[in-house]
């Protein structure tokens, strides 16, 4: 099946834009990969010329539930990465956007969003810090924020190139119309992901 294919498939995968291909990008959107979903990220030019390359490679072999002792490596051509937010757009529409960047790339990628925000989907906030999902709520309205948070334990040997050092888990914040689908779609992708009611928590 063809990548664009993907997100009007009748078995209810998701088509998701990523922001950042670091520890939690490469974990969160290269498992919703081997799980069959539809990934696009948006990655500076170096990191998107390596992993247009070689593609991504994760070792989940702590998770037992995987059933494998072998290292996870997703060939280039399953999955898109871009170097801009107009590029990835053309792969639309998204079902959902995973902010996946460090809090001091957040104001430089929201001044990026600005000129694009009516065709942005809802964003999963996996970002450390407070104040990010605010910040993303002024640019697009606090309709299309959702609080998300993971507290596994990552590890990034280089870029696309994670380990998972301790398996605890993904929050996704309930009140969302998108949240139980969700955390629905994490947890058959082996991301132990919880509903809660309160995001600040």
């Amino acid at each position: 099946m063809a990548l664009s294919e993907l997100s009007n498939a009748p078995n209810g995968k998701l088509n998701v834009l990523v922001f950042g291909a670091g520890a939690i990008g490469t974990y969160i959107g290269g498992s919703l990969v081997l799980a069959g979903h539809q990934l696009v990220f948006v990655e500076q030019p170096k990191i998107v010329d390596e992993l247009r390359e070689r593609g991504l490679r994760l070792d989940l072999t702590l998770d037992e539930r995987r059933k494998t002792q072998d290292v996870s490596r997703i060939d280039p051509s399953s999955f898109r990465i871009v170097s801009t937010l107009e590029e990835a757009l053309r792969y639309g529409p998204f079902d959902v956007a995973l902010f996946a960047l460090k809090s001091f790339d957040t104001p430089a990628a929201l001044e990026g969003l600005k000129p694009f925000a009516e065709k942005m989907p809802p964003i999963l906030c996996f970002s450390n810090g407070v104040s990010n999902e605010p910040a993303i709520a002024e640019v697009l309205g606090s309709d299309k924020v959702i609080y998300g948070t993971v507290t596994s334990a990552i590890g990034r040997r280089g870029a696309g190139d994670i380990v998972l050092e301790r398996l605890r888990g993904v929050g996704v914040a309930k009140g969302h119309p998108l949240s139980e689908k969700l955390n629905n779609s994490f947890n058959a992708a082996y991301l132990n992901s919880q509903l809660f009611d309160d995001p600040l928590a």
